[in-house]
This record gives structure tokens, C-alpha cells and sequence, in this order.
């Protein structure tokens, strides 16, 4: 099987440019599975319905989240919403809405999609992802009969991440990590067969900081300045995935491979 996976997108210009890249990515690399990380959809912070719906439109199957959905009352919505196949951290605090795994049906197959989020330099109370995707392995419920098992780990340190690719080897087909939004250069298959890369990378403006106006973080920087982020929308957009191709029998990864197209958006 294969499986499109998207890092980051960030606000209307993310958006826009993957709608231009991903037809001619279907039908040069026929992915069975697409995938994208929603935490910056919208505005460059969380998601909406509606953002989300534009990606369901153009061929996602399943979206992953992470710290800024959570923090607000329409973020618990969505997650809370079954019908557009999204999952929150699997280590979230006990009460919050959603669920960290979900089965996603591929004609024949079901692919499970885990989130976990770091603890390390990240907000908020956040249990143990080790300790989180332990106990979720144990439930044969959830992992029984499923063709390959996705690991979106959304963290600020790569030792965290890369720790959780080590301890995960052979029990998951990926683990592939989100939330920093500059590429890494590690994407391997670990020795016992899972796919493995610190940092997809984002879908967002070049020409910004991580996506955010340019002059707005140059002010924080040298004047301590209080500006609100506000999203770059014009330029060039760095479109970045990760194609993972793996045994539907055995759940071991075969291959994994960056894809990276640059389109400019209209303003």
C-alpha cells in the first residue's frame, strides 16, 4: 500500500497549493491513502469544517491534529466529529473529546492512524506518548487484522522524536514527525521495517517564518514586539510530503521517499 502523507499545511496559501500539486502527485505516484496534519489549516492556527471539508474535496482520507486544534471550543468540535476522519493526540488529558486512533477503511484494508503528541518544550498536560502507544498496541480491538499502523508524532524535540521511532521499530509501519515545520533530512526504514523521518516538513509560504509574516517575527526578535501571527499568503509554497510504501501482509515499510514541489498562490 501506499500512503501520502502531508506535514503541516498552513492557512489559504498551504491550502491552495496543495490543491494545484496533489492531482498530478495522484496520478504520477497512485497513493492509496492521503493524509494531512491540520494544525495550522485555518488561518495558520487550527481548523475549521470548512478547511477541512476543501481537503476531503480534493482526496484526503484522514487528518491529524495537534496543540493549537485543541485550544479552542470549535477545535474540540472537530475532533469530536466522527464524519471527518481526524484524530487529536492519543495522550491528550482524560476527558478530551475524540479519539487518539482511528481505523481508516482502503477498499479491502484498514489502515490504523495514531496521534501522539510530545511533552518535550510543549504546552500543555500531556501524558507519555511511549507509554500511551503501549497500552494502545495491547488493544487487540484497535490492531488486530489491520493491514499497517501510522504514527504521527506532533513534537518540538527531535531527541523525543527519534526515541519514539527506536521504541516503535517493528511495531508500527511509520512513524513520521510533525509540528516543527522545516524538513529533515533522516527519512529511513529502521532495521525491524518501519518508516521513519523527525520532520515532514510544512505546506506553507517560503518567502515567511514558519509560515508567519516575515516582518512580524523580525519585530519580535529585535524589538520585542507583541504583533499578533498573521499567516504569509503571497509567494512561493514549499509543498512537502512523505510517500511510505509498505506490506499490506506483514505492515513493514518498504520504502520512504520526500516529495517536494514549489507553486506560487495567487494573493
Amino acid at each position: 500500500m501506499r500512503v501520502l502523507f502531508f506535514g503541516d499545511i498552513v492557512a489559504r496559501a498551504g491550502r491552495q497549493a496543495v490543491a494545484q500539486v496533489l492531482p498530478d502527485w495522484q496520478k504520477k505516484y497512485s497513493p492509496q491513502l492521503i493524509i494531512g496534519c491540520v494544525d495550522n489549516l485555518a488561518h495558520g492556527k487550527g481548523a475549521t469544517t470548512k478547511t477541512i471539508t476543501e481537503l476531503k474535496n480534493i482526496g484526503f482520507n484522514a487528518f491529524t491534529t495537534g496543540d493549537h486544534v485543541l485550544n479552542s471550543p470549535q477545535g474540540l468540535g472537530l475532533v469530536a466529529d466522527d464524519s471527518l476522519s481526524i484524530v487529536r493526540p492519543l495522550n491528550a488529558p482524560a476527558g478530551t473529546p475524540g479519539v487518539g486512533a482511528k481505523k481508516i477503511s482502503i477498499g479491502k484494508h484498514q489502515v490504523l492512524l495514531v496521534h501522539l503528541m510530545g511533552q518535550v518544550f510543549m504546552p500543555g498536560d500531556y501524558g507519555s506518548p511511549f507509554l500511551a502507544i503501549d497500552k494502545l498496541l495491547q488493544d487487540e480491538s484497535l490492531v488486530k487484522d489491520v493491514a499497517g499502523i501510522i504514527v504521527d508524532v506532533h513534537a518540538e524535540a527531535t531527541s523525543e522524536k527519534v526515541a519514539l521511532g527506536w521504541y516503535l521499530d517493528g511495531r508500527v509501519t511509520a512513524v513520521l514527525g510533525t509540528h516543527t515545520h522545516i524538513p529533515t533530512c533522516d527519512a529511513w526504514i529502521m532495521p525491524k521495517g518501519t518508516a521513519y523521518v523527525s520532520d515532514i516538513g510544512m505546506t506553507g509560504i517560503r518567502e515567511s517564518v514558519l509560515g508567519v509574516k516575515t516582518d512580524i517575527i523580525l519585530d519580535r526578535f529585535v524589538n520585542d514586539g507583541k504583533e499578533r501571527f498573521e499567516p504569509a499568503e503571497t509567494g512561493t509554497v514549499n509543498v512537502t510530503g512523505m510517500l511510505i510504501n509498505f506490506d499490506d501482509n506483514k505492515g513493514q515499510a518498504s520504502s520512504i521517499e520526500r516529495l517536494a514541489e514549489s507553486v506560487t498562490v495567487a494573493p
